[in-house]
């Protein structure tokens, strides 16, 4: 088997498990979504999403952020962990969006790259959740699962990127990597992988063991 099928394998087994994958972190716009995934570095996003309905009710536009004070920001999102560069991060990232590019959340890598905070992790979800495009999330759940199935032998995240963007169908890959963040949490854990409960054990070379 090729890892070009077991790709495929392994999105169909993803498509017929979670169909109902999305992104758990909860936002109602662009600018919302970006700074939730900026939040949720070394974080849980559970944790994100009960900060951020304070934070937003308070900074409701990238206009209110920009001219937000850092430390009150802070204070918000204090439990969030690393709270003194996050929130520095996103009152800078608001006052670069409306500088640089009209008060938009900008729509491509080289721009969103960028941003204050912003890694590649951040970009693709920006991109292929709010914008459409092609995009491989590359967190921890991908990185641990995609090696385990044997699709990758890197835990680079760079790296993980572009080997799967050789061979995931790039118009499924952004709900695949939805997919897999739910599947890490409830099946193939860090810990304790239950591989007799995995969709995915017959042709997963962790399991297998070949």
């Amino acid at each position: 088997m090729t890892n070009k099928e077991r790709a495929k394998l392994a999105m169909d087994a993803m498509d017929k498990e979670y169909p109902e994958a999305v992104c758990s972190l909860t936002s109602e716009d662009p600018l919302q979504l970006l700074i939730a995934t900026r939040l949720s570095a070394q974080c849980t996003d559970a944790r994100v999403n009960l900060v951020t309905p304070v934070l937003f009710s308070k900074y409701k536009t990238v206009e209110d952020f920009a001219s937000a004070d850092i430390d009150d920001v802070g204070e918000i999102i204090k439990s969030c962990g690393l709270y003194k560069t996050k929130s520095k991060d996103i009152v800078m990232m608001a006052r670069m969006i409306l500088s640089d590019f009209g008060g938009k959340v900008p729509d491509n890598m080289d721009d969103l790259l960028k941003l204050p905070g912003i890694g590649r992790k951040t970009a693709n979800l920006i991109l292929g959740d709010v914008f459409g495009q092609p995009s491989v999330v590359t967190d921890t759940h991908l990185i641990r699962i995609t090696n385990r199935l044997g699709l990758v032998d890197t835990k680079d995240p760079y790296k993980v990127e572009m080997k799967l963007r050789r061979l995931l169908d790039l118009s499924r890959s952004g709900t695949f990597c939805h997919q897999i963040v739910w599947h890490g949490r409830k099946v193939c854990t860090a810990r304790a992988p239950k591989c007799g409960e995995c969709c995915m054990a017959s042709f997963c070379k962790f399991a297998t063991g070949k």
